[in-house]
């Protein structure tokens, strides 16, 4: 069997001010939810602010007015196409952002990273379906070969020419530390990612990520209050710029202030032994507005959605191609 079957095709929106959420977009993905309601332009307007301020930050060198840089960020579409039964079918698979750095000194448009959050209908279905229906009656495990197919999906598109042909370099994804865990300060230090953290073992998210082919290191930059987990294939401090490592931060921190402000805008930072928890009490609230409740309710309905829509119609197919697939 050959890859033929799952091609892909990438289609690419502005994340601005005027964004608005195509109607096949995951609406749990975290830029659409602030993108809906009466809110919804000062909510753009209010994000776009923080990152670009934010980047100037920690991007202070010759820039002695905090200004020289904004970022552009485009949500990445990756659609999948399936041919089987001699017809075609598309299923939105996966949706990152892709961050332009705009040097306002030189004129220049600089390649940030591509990644940065992840969203995704399949692992909707594993965590939201899947895992929530084998933990009833296993409460602590997750069930046998869990997250493989997904890894295997997320591998074929980092192979495919849609993405070469679109990036240069591979993803990196910036996501929350788990609040199941406790995470220790090492010694290592970065100028621009910070403080090192390190847990004892991994997370589920952890291992879910390993699945498709991503190591992950914990840091804590300059005047954040929280490390952050960054999911990665290469090597994360010597296949990037510090300026498209800035990018990645500045706008993972904004969206993690809004979305985690327990955790992300506490008004402490991380000790040298450091548990999250979303039960904490001293943080601080940004002015946008966005709806935790909701998001987690539509989760489980986009899970759905990708049992009824893919895996079931294609479930011999998926498992065939899952088989043979060489990693």
């Amino acid at each position: 069997m050959t890859n033929d079957l799952f091609t892909f095709s990438i289609k690419s929106v502005a994340f601005d001010e005027d964004y608005r959420p195509a109607d096949n977009t995951r609406i749990t993905t975290n830029f659409a939810n602030l993108a809906r309601g009466e809110s919804r332009q000062d909510n753009l307007r209010n994000t776009l602010r923080m990152i670009d301020n934010r980047f100037n930050s920690l991007a202070h060198w010759d820039n002695p007015n905090g200004d020289r840089y904004a970022l552009e960020l485009k949500i990445i579409s990756a659609e999948m196409n399936i041919a089987s039964g001699g017809k075609n079918d598309a299923f939105p698979l996966i949706e990152i952002l892709q961050t332009t750095i705009i040097d306002k000194k030189t004129n220049e448009r600089i390649d940030g990273i591509v990644g940065n959050n992840f969203s995704s209908y399949v692992r909707d279905y594993d965590f939201s379906v899947v895992l929530l229906e084998h933990l009833k009656d296993h409460p602590h495990s997750t069930p046998e070969g869990f997250g493989d197919l997904h890894g295997k999906l997320f591998k074929h598109f980092l192979n495919s020419s849609a993405y070469r042909d679109n990036f240069s370099k591979q993803p990196v994804i910036c996501l929350s530390v788990s609040s199941s865990k406790t995470y220790h300060r090492t010694g290592n230090a970065h100028p621009v990612l910070g403080i090192e953290y390190q847990n004892d073992e991994y997370s589920s998210t952890d291992e879910y990520f390993a699945k498709m082919g991503m190591k992950v290191r914990y840091f804590m930059p300059p005047n954040s209050v929280a490390p952050y987990a960054f999911y990665h294939i290469g090597d994360l401090l010597g296949d990037y710029s510090n300026l498209e490592l800035i990018s990645t931060i500045s706008t993972m921190e904004t969206f993690q202030k809004i979305y985690r402000p327990e955790i992300y805008n506490a008004n402490s930072a991380a000790a040298e032994q450091y548990r999250p928890s979303l039960k904490y009490q001293d943080f601080s609230l940004t002015r946008i507005v966005y709806d935790r409740e909701e998001r987690s309710r539509l989760a489980v309905e986009q899970g759905q959605f990708a049992q009824e829509r893919f895996i079931k119609p294609y479930r011999a197919l998926l498992d065939q191609w899952s088989a043979d697939f060489a990693l």
